[in-house]
Parts: structure tokens; C-alpha cells; sequence
């Protein structure tokens, strides 16, 4: 296993369409989301739930996405449908971070919102230690109240991002990142 540093310093992100099967085990999904809920929580409010599509759940969710698509694009082309139809078909296994950040006494949303976040990023993490690859997603399905409700999300839940992961092709070449003196300063200036 890589030295935790060097595994944080080589996380990188693949297209969804390149991360092929097979599948994490039960065992390693089982690892995933332990990993992914051990993040900030002030309040221990577990602000934050998973969906779990594997197998031909991917394809039944993706019947949900091809019907909201239709009823917005009534005059959309049969191939525009089916590549919807096929949106959690592009990766063997997809996990939803799921936000539940609601109203709290004391515990601001704002906070609960980031914690989802960070569940979502420990889980490509996650991913990234086991082997895989993963790319997070949101796309025009992660914001549609139709495709939501379908995937039996609550009124006040929302997607985080779509969890894609696979087995890479390949280590990709890093992309350049942002100098360090150009997003961190020290206080006071």
C-alpha cells in the first residue's frame, strides 16, 4: 500500500467511460463507504446517505433519467435518449453521496452541506486506494426533481455527486495544478 502521502499526491480524476470491470467486491464497496462516513460531522447528524447502483441497477436508474430527459426534450433524438438511458452504465459501479443538510438549532447547513462533500471525496479516495479509479459527477440528473424523486430522494435531499468507479486504463498524466503562492497567503498579509 502507498505511503498515505504519496496516495494523496497521486489521486487523480478518469472519464467515467474509461473505468472498466470488474466491479469491486462487496468487501471493498463495504470498505468504500465505511471510509466515506468517516468525515467531520459536527452534531452527528450523519447529514449525508449513499446509493449504491451496481450491476442492472445502473440500467433501471438509468430509466428514470431517460424519462426525465424525454419529458424535457420531447423532440430529442432516440440516440440523444438511449446515451441518457446509459449515464450510470459508463462505470461498473456508481455510489450517490446524497446530502440530507437540513434546518438545525445549532448545526449550520452550510456545515452539513460540506460534510457531504467531504464523504464524497473520501470515497474517491477511498476508491484510489483500493486500485480504482473514480471520477465524481454531478450532472443535469443530479439537480432534476423528476430523476430525484425517482431514486427516492426526500423534498430537502440532494445529490453531492454521482460516485463513478472502475478499474483505470491507466495512471493518467497529471494536469497542471495552481502555484501554491498564487491560493495560499499567510496572515496577516
Amino acid at each position: 500500500m502507498p505511503d498515505a502521502l504519496e496516495l494523496l499526491k497521486t489521486r487523480r480524476s478518469f472519464k467515467a467511460v474509461e473505468l472498466a470491470g470488474p466491479p469491486p467486491s462487496a468487501a471493498e464497496i463495504e470498505t468504500l463507504l465505511t471510509v466515506a462516513s468517516r468525515v467531520p460531522d459536527h452534531g452527528k447528524l450523519t447529514p449525508w446517505r449513499f446509493i449504491v447502483f451496481e450491476g442492472e441497477a445502473r440500467r433501471a436508474a438509468g430509466a428514470a433519467i431517460v424519462t426525465a430527459f424525454r419529458a424535457k426534450y420531447p423532440d430529442a433524438k432516440p440516440e440523444q435518449a438511449e446515451a441518457e438511458r446509459a449515464r450510470l452504465m459508463r462505470a461498473p459501479l456508481v455510489i450517490a453521496v446524497v446530502s440530507r443538510a437540513a434546518p438545525h438549532v445549532k448545526i449550520p447547513e452550510w456545515e452539513q452541506v460540506l460534510s457531504a462533500g467531504a464523504a464524497a471525496m473520501n470515497l474517491v479516495l477511498a476508491a484510489h486506494a483500493l486500485g480504482y479509479g473514480a471520477s465524481w459527477i454531478t450532472e443535469w440528473y443530479a439537480y432534476d426533481r423528476a430523476v430525484l424523486d425517482a431514486l427516492g430522494l426526500k423534498p430537502h435531499e440532494r445529490i453531492a455527486g454521482f460516485i463513478h468507479v472502475g478499474r483505470p486504463p491507466q495512471q493518467p498524466e497529471d494536469r497542471p495544478r495552481p502555484p501554491l503562492a498564487e491560493i495560499a497567503t499567510r496572515y496577516p498579509a
